[in-house]
């Protein structure tokens, strides 16, 4: 659950779900015959739920369980994890974040790796810190991960080691304890001081209802992080890092077999303490009636509302259990359409609005409603999210939503169950880690997609309607509500609160579902035939011209068994928009895209494509404009049908244009309160020189912008496809999907206009400049240094970059966070483009103190400094090339890796045959090169430093 956080609000787009077909063209692009699905119906009885026979779950008699399966995706990888029933809730009083700080500790000091040996092997092993290499701490549990390559026997089976050594051999080493209390500081500071963690200190005893987990948070407290000894840390280690209380999950293309003995080897040694403390189950207890709070911040930009009805928590494990599951699943599907309708009306009640039941905190489940209200409008929103919860409980559902919401949980099942045999390792490790920390039972896909099949149309329109019903209600309820302090005066008291919650549904009447039977298209176009085909036997591909100009780049694969991915893209852009009509031109696309197609609104789009599994959606940027798409083979035709009509019949709908526009003034009434939105914004401003075109729109600008013109721009990037170039990665074969292309593609409209994309210089201003940003109560700040420049665009320059920013990040992870315990996540990131013209940015941003600014700034500088005077160390270059070949491996297996690299190297018009090679080019990467490319690209000629800094008191 994400307790108080921001709700993320896409405002200006609004997606396109699935598709359905219905012309038809002669050849369809069938998947391969094999995962053919299983036809065996289950009855929902309450029997207990099989095992999937594909896991070995063992327990070594000291207690700890191992689950461990072969699996071939990605091939010669696999994902070890440690898992610990050790998390905040066991924390006695002066403890409080030592679960978090002991998870820490353990990348710091083991038996076997002291200080940071450990990070460092990994590293030359071709494993990323913090990407690859990572843990994690809740209320109940820490969870270790670590994801290793298999074809170096002795770096696999050294994993075991590591994973014993975090499991019972964790050093504490006092100085160490000292250094990373610094980290774990920072830590807290990146994530908290700001008005979230303000208002959920506030809020939790509420939401909670003063419980261990309210009580418990896992960053722990300020004073105890500062201040504990080694010996309080060490008691938590040994009462609660045991084996009866872990796991080894091991998932990857390995013998289960040998992982099985190294398991047992490394293991078996651990030993349980003498005296073992009861592992006590904590809960949330029930509350009486209605608890309500409502709390304010002067930095909080939104008016939220949530409503949370606790049940007791379930778990799955049963036939019963699952049956009622697949229930959730369709009713919070069909009430949250609806909510989604209501953002589809010209003037909607509000910004955002969810009901669902699922899992929440404390061994409960939770019937959660949230609201996110525009401003002085929060009564109307309360009303309206309330209102259809009463709505589907005085009425019910409809048979035709019932079905629908069918058909799209069929598409989710089907296409697991047609993926079985290419499922990431890492999606077993998360069903075995649920099963060993809860219970939740792992019957695997066959028996779940025959169980889908099976009984998924036995679930009837009487079931669902009783649903809301027992899910609301006023006991056992918490009623929370966050605003911002400047509408403290004119925010409801607890009664007018629970007063709109109880009325708000009062005169509600029966949903009526809007659908249409007309197809999505009349006819097929009769489309244009190819004229040149070629074939590039290396990468295997072909090239596609047809007569109309349109070009198509098909790479066949087996990556995946249910996807194909395709993209289109032409130049031109925003940048063809004169000024005065750019914020009409940006919003072309996310508005078409949410305006339904044809004669469809997108409410009758969405119906209408239910149970398909595909999504097709335009775009505009700066330099191009294009289609993003995926489809199943068996929905590929539908996915080229709205593809067509997004050029030919875009949808101009004034209900989607107002609802966004007044949605988008209502985000930026309040945007200012925030310090993160506010230095961001600056952030924007001076890397972009201060062209409008790069900022924040204004409500003068916003005003100004118009739908008429908005949906002229649309009509003329999209009016000619003669510059268009697509492609085509996944599960097909050429010849079945050509008449396709031919038919679609062809059909588009084509006036060889031959336009391309401007140079607007939207680029960062050279020299040097410092810009600090005084906004914020909470003691934090955020630095970002720039490096900008030319650059010559080509593979040996941008391997070299590439070398350079994981040198850099590696260095300063070394020395920001492990010498000078002053962040905890430092990051750089580079980044070079061709068009529309050839630059290059090296952005090094952190979080600190804001005493530490300068001191933090200057050792970074220090390091930089190093590089240039003398390279690269052999020892990290050796550490980029080993994560940057394993990575390239396992892009090379990937359908999405192929879908942005055959498409970038056409726009850059670039040979797409040098990825072939990039692996032997690191060869190229030197502590020579390494000097040349820092003196060259952080000179520090063109420097910028934006710096957020709290307010001046």
């Amino acid at each position: 659950m994400n307790l108080n956080k921001y709700v993320p609000l896409a405002l200006l787009a609004l997606t396109l779900s699935a598709g359905s077909a219905f012309a038809q063209v002669k050849k369809k692009p069938v998947p391969s015959p094999k995962n053919k699905p299983g036809t065996i119906g289950i009855a929902p009885k309450s029997d207990v739920l099989p095992v999937d026979q594909n896991v070995i779950i063992g327990k070594l008699p000291n207690g700890l369980t191992y689950y461990i399966r072969a699996n071939a995706e990605p091939a010669k990888r696999a994902e070890l994890y440690l898992v610990n029933k050790a998390g905040s809730v066991l924390e006695n009083d002066d403890q409080q974040g030592l679960a978090h700080f002991t998870e820490h500790m353990a990348f710091n000091g083991t038996r076997d790796f002291p200080k940071n040996q450990m990070v460092d092997y990994l590293q030359k092993s071709g494993v990323k810190f913090g990407a690859d290499l990572n843990a994690y701490t809740s209320f109940n549990e820490t969870v270790y991960q670590l994801p290793l390559p298999t074809d170096t026997v002795a770096v696999f089976e050294k994993g075991f080691n590591i994973l014993a050594n975090w499991a019972g051999y964790v050093s504490f080493d006092p100085a160490e304890i000292d250094k990373e209390r610094g980290v774990v500081l920072e830590e807290e500071r990146l994530r908290g001081k700001n008005a979230q963690e303000r208002m959920q200190q506030q809020t939790l005893p509420t939401l909670l209802n003063n419980s261990r987990y309210a009580l418990r948070l896992p960053i722990g407290k300020e004073d105890i992080l500062k201040n504990f000894k080694p010996e309080t840390i060490k008691a938590f280690y040994q009462d609660w890092y045991r084996p009866d209380l872990q796991a080894v999950i091991a998932v990857g293309d390995f013998d289960p077999k040998r992982v099985e003995a190294l398991i047992k080897q490394n293991f078996s040694p651990l030993k349980n303490p003498a005296a073992e403390k009861p592992r006590t189950k904590y809960t949330v207890p029930a509350t009486p009636g209605t608890a309500v709070k409502i709390v304010t911040d002067p930095e909080y930009p939104y008016t939220i509302a949530q409503i949370v009805v606790r049940h007791p928590g379930t778990v799955t494990k049963t036939t019963g259990d699952y049956m009622q599951q697949v229930r959730v699943q369709l009713f919070n599907q069909m009430l949250n359409a609806r909510l989604n309708e209501l953002l589809q009306k010209p003037n909607p009640p509000f910004l955002y609005g969810r009901t669902s039941y699922g899992n929440f905190i404390g061994d409960q489940d939770a019937y959660t409603s949230l609201v996110v209200a525009k401003p002085g409008e929060l009564e109307k929103a309360v009303k309206a999210v309330v209102a259809e919860s009463e709505r589907a409980r005085k009425f019910g559902f409809t048979l035709t939503e019932l079905e629908r919401a069918k058909q799209d949980a069929l598409v989710g099942i089907g296409n697991a169950y047609r993926e079985k045999d290419k499922t990431p390792s890492v999606r077993f490790v998360r069903e075995y880690q649920a099963n060993f920390l809860t219970g939740e039972a792992i019957p695997g896909i066959d028996f779940e997609y025959n169980f889908y099949i099976g009984n998924i149309y036995k679930v009837s329109l009487a079931d669902m309607n009783a649903m809301a019903g027992k899910f609301i209600s006023d006991q056992n309820r918490a009623v929370i509500l966050q605003a911002p302090d400047k509408d403290k005066a004119s925010l409801p008291d607890e009664k007018t609160l629970l007063n709109w919650i109880t009325t708000g549904g009062q005169n509600v009447t029966a949903y009526v579902d809007n659908v249409s039977s007309d197809p999505l298209l009349d006819k097929i176009p009769e489309g244009s035939k190819t004229m040149k085909q070629d074939t590039d036997e290396n990468l295997g591909t072909t090239t596609l011209t047809l007569a109309n100009g349109v070009k198509a780049i098909l790479k066949p694969t087996e990556y995946r068994n249910d996807q194909i991915l395709i993209s289109g893209y032409a130049f031109g852009g925003t940048s063809l928009a004169s000024d005065d009509e750019f914020t009409s031109a940006n919003l072309a696309a996310p508005i078409i895209a949410g305006s339904g197609i044809a004669q469809f609104n997108q409410g009758m789009l969405d119906k209408k494509l239910a149970g398909k599994d595909l999504n097709v959606s335009p775009y505009i940027g700066e330099s191009v404009q294009g289609i993003s798409a995926n489809a199943s083979p068996a929905d590929f035709e539908t996915a080229m049908q709205l593809i067509y009509l997004y050029f030919t019949q875009p949808r101009k709908d004034q209900d989607i244009w107002d609802a966004n526009m007044e949605q988008t003034r209502a985000v930026l009434a309040n945007r200012g309160l925030d310090p993160g939105s506010v230095y961001q914004d600056t952030v924007s401003a001076v890397l972009n020189n201060y062209n409008f075109r790069a900022m924040v729109t204004t409500l003068p600008r916003l005003n100004a912008a118009t739908l008429d013109k908005a949906y002229s721009f649309y009509k003329k990037r999209f009016g000619d496809a003669s510059g268009f170039t697509f492609t085509f990665v996944g599960n097909f074969t050429v010849d079945a999907i050509k008449p396709y292309i031919e038919h679609y593609l062809g059909g588009l409209p084509s006036t060889n206009s031959k336009e391309t994309y401007k140079n607007l210089n939207i680029q960062p201003p050279p020299g040097i400049i410092t810009k600090t940003v005084n906004k914020g109560v909470g003691e934090k700040s955020t630095v970002q240094m720039v490096f900008s420049g030319d650059f010559d665009y080509a593979e040996a320059n941008n391997i070299q970059i590439d070398a350079l920013e994981e040198v850099l990040n590696i260095k300063l992870i070394e020395r920001l966070r492990e010498q000078e315990s002053g962040v905890y996540a430092p990051g750089v990131r580079a980044s070079y483009h061709k068009i529309p013209s050839s630059r290059y940015t090296f952005t090094i941003s952190f979080g600190c103190a804001p005493e530490n600014v300068d001191k933090l700034v200057a050792a970074t500088m220090d390091e930089i400094g190093k590089i240039k005077l003398n390279g690269a160390l052999p020892a990290d270059i050796q550490k980029f090339v080993a994560e940057e070949a394993r990575g390239t491996q396992q892009q090379l297996k990937q359908n999405a890796f192929w879908a942005g690299y055959l498409a970038s190297s056409a726009q850059n018009g670039e040979n797409p045959d040098q990825i072939l090679s990039h692996v032997s080019n690191l060869e190229q990467i030197t502590p020579q090169s390494t000097k040349d490319a820092a003196n060259k690209y952080l000179s520090g000629k063109n420097l910028i430093k934006l710096i957020l800094m709290p307010e001046k008191k």
